[in-house]
């Protein structure tokens, strides 16, 4: 039988091969948070409130760019707005828990998290004891991604100023986001946004990454929306021409067809 303890405990299961992972991610924000100038005790407070990981590297970075506040905020939100969509996905699942549940879950949920949990929840069988499957690996996560990233804020501090490790902060981001450009669409978003980056450098306030930023993203949605749209145009080209051989599997047009009957 299958109890809240049993799911709790496979939501742990579940997430340590991931866990290898986010250690070494923790490390380096918590070096490179220091490294940025952003005292142990807000670099850690990110952490726990802030839970994300691509979100806090990215703030990190601006923070030492000395970009204002606004900007920040604005970039970590259009960081963290995918956490939208798996909230979307995985809300036919949670609708029947409770408020503090939902609040509790909502917090958990990251990349890592959302990947275990929505492959348990699509499984066959009874959903009421999932939630504690959820909590398993969320809390897995969570407990490591603070002792991680609390281990790297004690070795930044140790770190001599001499060795500069501002690039640490743009070589993570490049390797969270060069694996995941497995399209057309998103490759030639990441391509422009660096590009317009480089040139708007120049811009006041760091204001050239918010305009990398939105011209990236316009371009990925453009071309993604493009995409789809000749995929259901050619799918329904396919779905026509499977009727046609159906309705008149000798190959001959309707009109052929008749004259041979009235002939």
């Amino acid at each position: 039988m299958i109890t809240r303890h049993s799911e709790f405990l496979n939501g742990i299961k579940a997430e340590l091969p991931i866990l290898m992972g986010v250690v070494p991610f923790g490390l380096i924000y918590g070096v490179a948070a220091r490294s940025a100038g952003i005292p142990p005790l807000a670099g850690q407070s990110m952490s726990f409130i802030v839970f994300a990981g691509s979100a806090q590297f990215v703030t990190a970075q601006l923070i030492g760019a000395g970009v204002p506040a606004g900007i920040i905020i604005l970039t970590g939100f259009i960081v963290n707005l995918r956490h939208a969509l798996y909230s979307a996905s995985l809300a036919p699942y949670l609708k029947r828990l409770n408020t503090r549940w939902r609040m509790l879950l909502a917090y958990l949920l990251t990349d890592e998290a959302y990947a275990v949990a929505i492959t348990h929840y699509q499984k066959p069988g009874d959903i009421s004891r999932k939630h504690w499957y959820f909590l398993g690996a969320g809390l897995a996560l969570w407990s490591t991604w603070q002792a991680s990233t609390a281990v790297g804020i004690v070795l930044g501090a140790q770190v001599p100023a001499s060795w500069s490790l501002d690039f640490a902060l743009p070589l993570t981001f490049i390797a969270l986001v060069v694996p995941n450009l497995k399209d057309r669409a998103g490759t030639a978003a990441a391509a422009t946004a660096g590009i317009i980056a480089i040139l708007a450098a120049s811009l006041p306030y760091k204001l050239g990454l918010i305009v990398a930023t939105f011209v990236g993203i316009s371009i990925g949605i453009f071309l993604e929306s493009r995409h789809n749209k000749r995929t259901r145009i050619h799918k329904k080209e396919d779905d026509a021409g499977q009727i046609h051989s159906i309705v008149e599997p000798s190959g001959d047009t309707t009109i052929e067809h008749a004259e041979k009957e009235g002939g």
